[in-house]
C-alpha cells in the first residue's frame, strides 16, 4: 500500500486545486495507491462533494491551522503544530505515509521536513531539483533556491541526489550529470565551480564537465548529454525564474506574429505542453529523510496530478530507500 499526503490548505487556490487534483489522480493510479487530503475537514469535504464520485481512495485528515504563504518558515512550523504541513510531513515520520506534496509555502516545507524528517547522513542542507524541459527530455536542476550559497563539497554531494533521483524516478538507468558555468573550460568560474569541477571529475560520477546555460536549454553540450545540472541556488533559481518567462514570451509572439488560431493549434498545444511546468508536477526536495515534492503556488489540478504521480513513482521505485543506501556512510560532500 502506497500512501501519498497531499496539503488541502497550500496554494493559491485551496482547497479547491489541491483536492481537484487528488481527485484526477485518484481515478487513474494503481488499487494500492490512497491519498490522504491533510487540511480543514469541512472545506474539503464541501470540495470532495463537488466532484460527485466515488471517493473511497481518498483519505482526509484534519489539520485545523493553515500557514501562509507570506509567514516566516521557522516560526509558522513551530507554532502551527496543527497546520496542514507539519501534520502532513510528520505522517511520513510515523510511517502513517510515503510522501507528502505541497503548493504552500515553500520555506515552511522545507522547515517542517527538515526538523521533523532529518537529513540523510552528511547533509547540512536539503536542495530543490526542478525538472526544466530541453529540446531532447527533461532535465534535473539542483539546487533551484533552497541555498544561496553552496560550498564545492556541498554541489558535489547535490550531484549524487540529482543522479539518484534520475535513476529512480526519472526512468534514466545511466544518467549522466553537468556543472552549470559561465564556459566549458575547466578554470571557468569562481572559487566554489573550480573546486566543485575538480572533485566531481575524481568522484566516480558520470560527470561530463562543465555547461553553459544554453546547454541547459538541449539536454547536451558539447561533451555528452547530460540528465543532471547542479548549481548553487541562487544561480539555479534565477536560471528557473527566466525559465519560466521563456513560455510567456514564446506564446506572446507566435500569438502576435501568426495569429490566435495558430498559437492555440494541435501542433502548438503539444509545444505548450513540453513548456507548461504544470506538465511536470513539481520539484523534490533531495536531502531529507523522506519524499517531499514542492508545487508552484499558481499550480494547476494538473499540475497537483502530476505531482502525485512523481510521488508515487518515487515510492513505487524506492527511492528513499536506495539514497539512504548511498549516504549510509556520511560521505555526502565528497
Amino acid at each position: 500500500m502506497i500512501r501519498i499526503a497531499v496539503d488541502a490548505m497550500g496554494g493559491d487556490h485551496a482547497p479547491t486545486v489541491p483536492v481537484a487534483g487528488a481527485v484526477l489522480a485518484a481515478s487513474e493510479l494503481p488499487a494500492d495507491v490512497t491519498l490522504q487530503l491533510v487540511g480543514q475537514t469541512r472545506p474539503i469535504e464541501r470540495e470532495l462533494e463537488k466532484h460527485g464520485a466515488d471517493h473511497a481512495r481518498i483519505e482526509v485528515i484534519d489539520a485545523p491551522e493553515v500557514v501562509g504563504m507570506g509567514e516566516k518558515p521557522l516560526q509558522a512550523i513551530r507554532s502551527k503544530r496543527n497546520s496542514s504541513i507539519a501534520i502532513g510531513v510528520g505522517l511520513q515520520k510515523t510511517a502513517q505515509s510515503d510522501a507528502f506534496i505541497s503548493a504552500g509555502n515553500t520555506g515552511a516545507v522545507m522547515a517542517a521536513a527538515t526538523l521533523t524528517l532529518g537529513l540523510l547522513p552528511g547533509f547540512e542542507r536539503p536542495a530543490i531539483g526542478t525538472p526544466f524541459p530541453t529540446s531532447r527530455q527533461p532535465v534535473l536542476v539542483l539546487d533551484a533556491g533552497a541555498n544561496v550559497d553552496c560550498s564545492a563539497a556541498e554541489l558535489v554531494g547535490f550531484a549524487r541526489l540529482g543522479l539518484q533521483y534520475a535513476r529512480d524516478v526519472m526512468g534514466r538507468p545511466n544518467p549522466a550529470l553537468g556543472l552549470l558555468n559561465i564556459g566549458e573550460e575547466e578554470e571557468k568560474g569562481n572559487a566554489a565551480a573550480k573546486d566543485a569541477y575538480r572533485l566531481l571529475r575524481n568522484s566516480g560520477l558520470p560527470f561530463v564537465g562543465n555547461v553553459e546555460g544554453r546547454h541547459v536549454l538541449l539536454g547536451r553540450s558539447d561533451q555528452g548529454d547530460f540528465d543532471v545540472v547542479v548549481c548553487d541556488g541562487f544561480v539555479g533559481n534565477v536560471l528557473l525564474k527566466f525559465y519560466e518567462s521563456v513560455a510567456r514570451l514564446f506564446h506572446t509572439l507566435v500569438e502576435r506574429e501568426l495569429g490566435a488560431a495558430a498559437a492555440s493549434g494541435e501542433a502548438m498545444s503539444r509545444i505548450w505542453r513540453v513548456l507548461d511546468y504544470a506538465e511536470y508536477g513539481g520539484a523534490p526536495l533531495l536531502g531529507v529523510r523522506g519524499v517531499a515534492i514542492i508545487c508552484h503556488g499558481r499550480s494547476t489540478a494538473n499540475a497537483i496530478r502530476h505531482a502525485i504521480r512523481l510521488a508515487v513513482e518515487a515510492s513505487q521505485h524506492q527511492f528513499l530507500q536506495h539514497l539512504s543506501r548511498e549516504f549510509a556512510t556520511g560521505e555526502a560532500r565528497a
